[in-house]
């Protein structure tokens, strides 16, 4: 094992007294090829090319003597360091760190960046980055190959972002520029790069306590009254109703989600308020225009498609849940081909119900139905005064976990 492991960040700027002495007893360096040419780095010192850090972290373990990791800016946040602590490598660590990436981007931005969202995107991981950016104001993405400016811009079709594209921060080839969503495709851009994806429509102008969106902006709770949507909500937008649907699909940061028949947008603004990115889906205009207006009023951004599914579902992106509010049988089979995690949907009565639940089971979901009954009473005078009943379906499907 390595008798001394010291992993210096770099932002470009000159090294620090304590990582120019830190390298210089250094019997191993490993960083990317700009880091192994530093003057700094002894030339008597065994070099590795930084390319997997589970690789790097494997060869740093088994070095007698002491090593140096170098990182671009800060390596403690979304950087190496966590890799050589994991617990296979047993490394104990001392880290130089630098201005973070993130921090240096938002600086050439001049923009401040307490209430953004900070993603790593890989392939594997970029759709659910496209989700956070389609969700919030104000998202910095580290990006990798694969999974760049281009491919998010590719992936934020039919909803309008800026991107501030910062690549190469900290050294000669540094550039910053600022194109349309739309746009980013139509460049080549230089790794690595960080993109700040900002626009829609922001909730606050002022400071807050905690770092990205305040959780405490807005009305409290799951849902929220009829009142607060205007009144006239459908049958499958009543508050009983809605509670045990966002409970049975669960939205969360870095979902995709449709509300297919979304009415007043009652249900999608509550699937946007708790972080997922929406796209809701009306055969109806004035339902459309109705979704749109709750959720500018509410402070919550999503997409509102005007169109009839289940064909109008065929050019939207993959969805990781779906509430289907209107469309049957058809439209919930149409859902299932395209393979959520999770379905929830309601039916009128038994047989409609059954048909639902068997389809579903067939398509492999696991499904479960309950029958929801809901009676308000004026407190005045106790009195009843509206009723409902539905069956309520839901369908998860146990090969996807993500």
């Amino acid at each position: 094992m390595a008798d001394r492991v010291t992993v210096i960040g770099w932002d470009g700027s000159p090294l620090t007294a304590a990582a120019r002495a830190a390298l210089g007893a250094a019997t191993l360096v490993a960083g990317a090829a700009h880091h192994l040419e530093l003057p700094e780095v002894p030339a008597g010192a065994e070099r590795i090319r930084l390319g997997s850090a589970a690789l790097a972290a494997r060869r740093v373990a088994g070095h007698r003597g002491t090593a140096v990791v170098l990182a671009d800016g800060d390596p403690g946040f979304f950087g190496v360091v966590r890799t050589l602590r994991a617990p296979e490598f047993g490394l104990e660590v001392e880290v130089v760190p630098a201005v973070s990436s993130v921090a240096a981007a938002f600086a050439r931005a001049g923009m401040p960046w307490d209430d953004a969202h900070v993603v790593v995107a890989h392939p594997r991981t970029l759709r659910r980055a496209v989700n956070v950016c389609r969700a919030h104001t104000k998202v910095a993405v580290l990006t990798s190959p694969g999974a760049g400016p281009a491919e998010l811009g590719l992936l934020m079709e039919g909803v309008h972002r800026t991107f501030v594209i910062c690549e190469e921060l900290g050294t000669a080839r540094e550039q910053v520029s600022v194109v349309t969503s739309d746009r980013a495709a139509d460049h080549t851009w230089r790794d690595p790069n960080v993109v700040i994806v900002a626009g829609g429509q922001a909730t606050t102008t002022s400071g807050g306590w905690i770092a990205g969106r305040d959780p405490a902006a807005g009305p409290r709770g799951w849902t929220l009254p009829a009142d607060a949507y205007g009144g006239g909500l459908g049958e499958g937008e009543r508050e009983p109703l809605r509670v045990s649907q966002l409970a049975r699909l669960g939205p969360r940061l870095g979902d995709l989600v449709w509300d297919i028949g979304c009415g007043n947008g009652a249900f999608a603004v509550e699937a946007a308020r708790a972080g997922a990115a929406v796209i809701a889906v009306d055969s109806d205009p004035r339902a459309c225009a109705r979704t749109d207006s709750t959720a500018r009023r509410h402070g919550v951004q999503l997409q509102v498609v005007h169109g009839t599914a289940p064909q109008v579902l065929e050019d939207l992106p993959e969805p990781d849940v779906v509430r289907v509010g209107g469309g049957g049988a058809a439209v919930v089979l149409a859902v299932a081909d395209r393979r959520p995690q999770r379905i929830v949907t309601h039916a009128p009565n038994r047989d409609a119900a059954e048909r639902i639940g068997r389809e579903l089971t067939e398509h492999g979901y696991r499904v479960e139905c309950a029958l929801l009954q809901s009676v308000e009473l004026d407190t005045k005078a106790w009195t009843e005064t509206e009723r409902s009943v539905a069956f309520l379906l839901s369908g998860v499907l146990p090969t996807r976990t993500t």
